[in-house]
């Protein structure tokens, strides 16, 4: 990439010490650090304000580190440990093998499972100003939040944007070492996924969440793939076409969230169909800080990190069933779409292979 390019980087995996510092130090050009998509328009507003010459155009200063960076030695890795995962845990029956579709989910069914929070604070960028006096964060969700979200769903469901659907299915595994084994209706290898492990702390890999094949019992393993289908993604895309860069944001932020929130949905839908959702929390804040039984393991994040899986779950599931493939980047198109690894265990949490959960 050629120096004189500015580059704004963003995402749950960075932070703006390690771009602002760390990345600007090897890159002769401009890097900034966009927390959110507001952010990042407000840096482009100001990128674009220098081209032209505008007077008063400037890039915030980058900020310094509040901490000195420190230099972590990792304690050597003394091979493939397993952890400390109980291995005598109750193994549900699922109330089917193999999957099956579901289309037309409406949106009054997972609604409730919107989280309002990353809605507003993380897609919608609001937040109260710097000025003191100004309105708190709970005020303006009631006076902006609320009202604009409730517009952009009767919006939504008029324009009929969204076609939700669901493929799902449950699958006889074990595991093997750093392995998931997924097995056909003989008990041979059907497929293989291979999880990296924590190198020290519990040293957890998911895989140990599933019963190891010297048992000799065999566990179930869920996968899912969930998506507000192509309409609302084709509509977004046309507002940014038209510059209108405001509404696009708030509706391809609502778009993915949805998405999350059906993903949420259908995660206690099988949580009930292996028979223990009456381990779930009443309150629903509670459900939104994970605490329930079992885990939802997304495809790129910290337990199972390599993209490439995804190709291996859409040869499960084929969730081109429901209007969703995959990229040769094995990225899902319609972007408001999102699979997962469904882990009935209840000791599974969601752990950083670096170190403890």
């Amino acid at each position: 990439l050629a120096a004189d390019y500015p580059v704004i980087l963003g995402g749950a995996a960075l932070t703006r010490a390690y771009v602002e510092q760390d990345l600007h130090e090897i890159y002769e050009g401009e890097v900034r650090y966009a927390r959110d998509a507001f952010e990042g328009l407000r840096l482009m507003d100001a990128l674009v304000g220098i081209k032209r010459g505008v007077p008063g155009a400037v890039l915030p200063e980058l900020r310094g580190r509040r901490h000195a960076r420190v230099e972590v030695v990792s304690e050597p890795d003394t091979g493939p440990v397993r952890s400390d995962v109980a291995v005598d845990n109750p193994v549900p029956v699922p109330p089917f093998w193999g999957t099956r579709v579901v289309r037309g989910v409406q949106l009054r069914d997972y609604a409730s499972w919107l989280d309002e929070d990353a809605l507003f604070k993380g897609q919608w960028g609001l937040k109260p100003g710097r000025n003191a006096g100004g309105p708190g964060y709970q005020e303006l969700v009631e006076t902006e939040g609320r009202p604009r979200l409730r517009a952009l769903l009767e919006r939504v469901q008029t324009e009929r944007l969204l076609d939700a659907g669901v493929v799902y299915g449950y699958f006889p595994c074990v595991s093997k070492g750093d392995d998931l084994v997924i097995l056909d209706e003989h008990g041979g290898e059907r497929m293989r996924f291979t999880f990296p492990r924590q190198g020290r702390g519990r040293r957890l890999c998911l895989a140990d969440f599933f019963r190891p094949v010297e048992s000799g019992e065999t566990d179930v393993v869920g996968l899912q793939v969930v998506t507000m289908g192509s309409r609302v993604s084709e509509a977004a895309n046309e507002l940014f076409a038209a510059d209108a860069y405001r509404d696009y944001l708030e509706l391809h932020g609502l778009s993915v969230q949805l998405a999350e929130a059906l993903a949420e949905f259908w995660h206690a839908r099988v949580r009930s169909e292996l028979g223990f959702s009456g381990e779930d929390p009443q309150d629903v804040k509670d459900m939104f800080a994970l605490k329930y039984r079992g885990a939802r393991f997304s495809l790129g994040y910290g337990a199972c990190p390599d993209l490439a899986d995804r190709a291996k779950i859409a040869e499960l599931l084929e969730p081109e069933r429901i209007g969703v493939v995959l990229s040769e980047e094995y990225q899902l198109h319609p972007e408001q779409s999102t699979d997962a690894i469904v882990v009935h265990h209840p000791d599974a949490v969601y752990f950083n292979i670096g170190g403890r959960p």
